[in-house]
C-alpha cells in the first residue's frame, strides 16, 4: 500500500513537473498586470533585428525592435524581447516561440513579429484536414515585401528583365528563394551565373568588388545597404521575376490563438501609427522602402 502511494506522489510530482515546464501564452489582462510584454523578433536579421556594432555595440535595434518598443509603450507595459533564430520553416517558428516552445526551452513569447499576413496561409491544411495553424492568430500587415534586384551600372547597363541574368553573375543568400529561382527558371540558364553567400551583406560587398556584377534579395534589405553605396553606381533593377510565384507578400504579427484580445489591442495601435505615418518613420529611419499593405489603402 504504501509502496503504490509512492508511486502515486512520483507520479503527480511528475506531473506537476510537466506542466511548469512546458510553454504557456499569458492572456491580454496577465500581461498589463504583470508590466512586461514579452515580443520574438529575428536574431541577427538587418535591417529588422539586429545588435550594433561600433559606437551602438550590442544596443539592440532594427525595424522589428522599434516596432515593438513603441506597442510595448502604448500597452502602458515593459518590453521584453525574445530573440529568435530561424528553424525551417516559418510553421517551426511559430511553433517553438509562440503556442508550443521549444523541447529544450518550453517558454513562448506573447507577441511574435514578422509573420506572413495571408489568408490562404493562415487557412492551410494539412493531409488530414486539420487547420496547420490553428493555434495562431495571425494579424495587423504592417509592410508588403518583394524580391529586388542591385546592380552595377559599370558592368550591366540596364536590367530590364531577369534574363540578362545568363551572361552576368549574381550574388544570392544561400538556401533561399532567389537561389532557388535562379537555379530552376528558365530551364536552369542562368544556374552558373548564381553565386551564393552567407548573407546578402556579403553578397553586396562582393558587388562592389566586382566579383559579382549584381544581388537578388529582399527588397527592404537592398534598399537599407544600398544607402551606403552610390545609387548611380549601385541602382535598383525594375524588371518582374516570371515564375517564381507570389512577386510580393504582406508581413505582420502573430499571438496565439487564445489570447485574441491582445491581438486586437495591438492590431489598434498598428492602424494608428499606419494611419499617422509612424511606421513609415521607422523604415526611413533605417533607409528601408516602405509599402503599405493593400488592407489601409482606401480607394478612390
Amino acid at each position: 500500500m504504501k509502496k503504490s502511494n509512492s508511486r502515486l506522489l512520483c507520479f503527480a510530482f511528475s506531473c506537476c513537473w510537466f506542466l511548469c515546464a512546458t510553454a504557456f501564452s499569458r492572456s491580454y489582462d496577465d500581461i498589463i498586470e504583470s508590466n512586461e510584454i514579452v515580443i520574438a523578433v529575428y536574431s541577427d536579421f538587418r535591417p529588422f533585428s539586429y545588435l550594433g556594432n561600433g559606437i551602438d555595440k550590442g544596443k539592440e535595434q532594427g525595424i522589428d525592435v522599434d516596432l515593438a518598443r513603441i506597442i510595448a509603450k502604448k500597452l502602458g507595459v515593459k518590453l521584453r524581447l525574445r530573440w529568435m533564430t530561424a528553424d525551417e520553416s516559418v510553421d517551426d517558428d511559430l511553433r517553438n516561440n509562440l503556442w508550443k516552445g521549444h523541447y529544450l526551452k518550453r517558454t513562448v513569447a506573447d507577441l511574435m513579429l514578422r509573420v506572413p499576413y495571408d489568408r490562404e496561409y493562415s487557412l492551410l491544411r494539412d493531409d488530414i484536414g486539420e487547420l496547420v495553424h490553428q493555434h495562431v492568430h495571425m494579424f495587423a500587415p504592417f509592410h508588403t515585401e518583394s524580391w529586388q534586384v542591385i546592380y552595377n551600372s559599370k558592368k550591366i547597363e540596364s536590367v530590364e528583365t531577369i534574363a540578362v541574368f545568363q551572361y552576368h553573375d549574381i550574388g544570392v543568400e544561400v538556401d533561399s528563394i532567389p537561389q532557388f529561382y535562379l537555379t530552376s527558371a528558365f530551364r536552369g540558364r542562368m544556374r552558373d551565373r548564381a553565386k551564393q553567400f552567407p548573407s546578402i551583406s556579403e553578397a553586396i560587398s562582393a558587388m562592389t568588388e566586382s566579383k559579382v556584377d549584381a544581388v537578388m534579395g529582399l527588397t527592404s534589405q537592398i534598399s537599407h545597404l544600398q544607402s551606403q553605396l552610390s545609387k548611380t553606381d549601385y541602382p535598383l533593377a525594375k524588371n518582374a521575376f516570371p515564375m517564381i510565384g507570389r512577386q510580393q507578400w504582406d508581413i505582420g504579427m502573430a499571438v496565439k490563438a487564445d489570447y485574441r484580445q491582445l491581438g486586437y489591442a495591438v492590431a489598434d495601435i498598428v492602424e494608428s501609427m499606419i494611419k499617422t505615418g509612424e511606421i513609415e518613420k521607422i523604415f526611413a529611419k533605417y533607409n528601408v522602402i516602405y509599402k503599405l499593405p493593400n488592407l489601409y489603402k482606401t480607394s478612390e
